[in-house]
């Protein structure tokens, strides 16, 4: 069977500079060393042009004749994958405390759906250019596919902290006046042959596009004129933002009793609700909402690490919210809706300021529990800048095993493309055997956890 055929859109979205195009007008990356210096991006940069040649299979050529195969964004002149003319964006934004876990967590959502996407819910996923994600790639590489997986390895040497600028941004020259924008990761998704919304491809097929800044971005006062890195808050259809129980003291007595190396790794405290509250101030003013309006799309507030306090929670987190019905998995949007109460319960008891700021913000609140990692680090003594040992907590990457960390963006596609992520009812009553045909999907490579129980 052919694949449905994907048109041009009539506008496109920049991923970069989020400005807004027409696909006749997009410009092509030369490729001959001779065509350097372009006028936005500098000398190194090859030059952007706007093409008349093309080849017969609708490649361009350069002013030296050369095939070209990259696009550029008419108004940044930055790279552009290809699906960015031809299908919408879905714009997911992520925020967070400083080391609250975004790296881990991000890393740990696209390799998972890698794995659970075209396996369990008839949907492709893949990057929607290699080049683009080259980083988040290599931190799943890190994390997964580790040289030394069966050994212990301190968690700062498996992922790098997000940095406030280099390899992550770009810069764009106005004139003299130097711009940094912040790079995105950006994915395809499509029903595959064997869902039964195939034929629908052209209307479900989207071009998700994460955001991942650095904690510190969402700081107040840290908004910079020349560096708008956090101005995706404003096109974003859906926001995560991660809480991290573990930087908040009042939280850490309901679990550090019971979990005596939770409770000696040096943990930082922060106020988080602050961060919270920076962004929901920045969309207001990027969107001209005013001061108490309530946002209209959705806001996921992701509880990580619930590797080690998940047991607080009314419910076991190392099983997934989702069913498999005739061979295709479906949401089961009663448990996650369950869940999400029992843990709102959870976090008015201890960091009720965090519940106000968030549905103050955002008429569409959901509370997740996630963990990147699957179960808990252990301490190992490491050597410090000074060479003094200190402990440091480790884990074999061989036992990563994330819980919960796909379900926030599985919900995201569930609500903005109906059809695409479908829905399953779990049966009000235990089924007898060999009656129905409801049962929870099997774990992927990456979601086992051994022995199905909670660490």
């Amino acid at each position: 069977m052919r694949p449905p055929v994907l048109p041009l859109l009539a506008k496109a979205d920049c991923p970069n500079c989020w400005g807004n195009f027409d696909p006749a007008d997009v410009l092509w990356i030369s490729v001959h060393q001779d065509l350097r210096d372009d006028p936005r991006l500098g000398s190194e940069e090859q030059v952007r042009f706007l093409p008349t040649i093309f080849t017969p299979d609708g490649e361009a050529l350069d002013l030296r004749g050369m095939v070209c195969r990259q696009m550029a964004c008419p108004h940044c002149h930055l790279p552009l994958p290809r699906p960015t003319i031809e299908l919408d964006p879905l714009f997911v934004s992520i925020l967070g405390t400083p080391s609250c876990g975004k790296s881990y967590y991000l890393a740990a959502t696209s390799w998972t759906l890698r794995q659970l996407l075209p396996q369990y819910f008839a949907i492709s996923f893949g990057d929607a250019d290699p080049t683009v994600n080259l980083t988040l790639t290599e931190t799943e590489r890190q994390l997964f596919l580790h040289a030394k997986n069966t050994q212990l390895v301190p968690l700062a040497d498996l992922v790098r902290k997000t940095a406030l600028a280099g390899e992550l941004y770009h810069t764009v020259y106005e004139g003299e006046h130097a711009i940094r924008y912040l790079k995105p990761f950006a994915f395809t998704v499509r029903p595959r042959e064997n869902h039964p919304n195939y034929s629908k491809s052209p209307e479900l097929a989207r071009m998700l596009v994460l955001f991942d800044n650095a904690g510190e971005h969402f700081m107040p006062g840290r908004e910079e004129a020349n560096a708008p890195v956090t101005m995706h808050l404003a096109k974003s259809q859906l926001l995560l933002y991660l809480f991290d129980p573990t930087q908040d003291p009042r939280f850490r007595k309901l679990y550090e009793k019971n979990n005596p190396v939770a409770a000696a790794m040096n943990l930082r405290s922060e106020r988080q609700d602050v961060v919270l509250r920076e962004a929901a101030a920045r969309v207001r003013r990027f969107t001209g909402m005013t001061r108490t309006s309530q946002h209209g799309r959705p806001l996921v507030v992701i509880v990580t690490k619930c590797d080690i306090w998940g047991d607080l929670l009314n419910d076991d987190t190392t099983q997934e919210p989702w069913l498999l019905k005739d061979g295709l998995a479906g949401l089961d949007r009663d448990r996650i809706m369950k869940r999400s109460q029992s843990l709102k319960t959870l976090l008015e008891m201890t960091c009720p300021e965090v519940i106000a700021a968030a549905e103050e913000f955002s008429n569409q609140v959901v509370y997740m529990p996630v963990s990147a990692l699957g179960r808990s680090p252990t301490l190992i003594k490491v050597k410090d800048k000074e060479g003094k040992p200190v402990d440091a907590p480790a884990i074999r990457p061989v036992d990563i095993a994330p819980r919960g960390v796909i379900v926030p963006l599985l919900y995201a596609l569930n609500l903005a493309l109906p059809g695409l992520v479908m829905n399953v009812k779990r049966p009000s009553q235990p089924p007898q055997a060999g009656a129905g045909n409801h049962r929870p999907a099997p774990a992927g490579p990456a979601q086992r956890v051994s022995g199905g129980k909670k660490k």
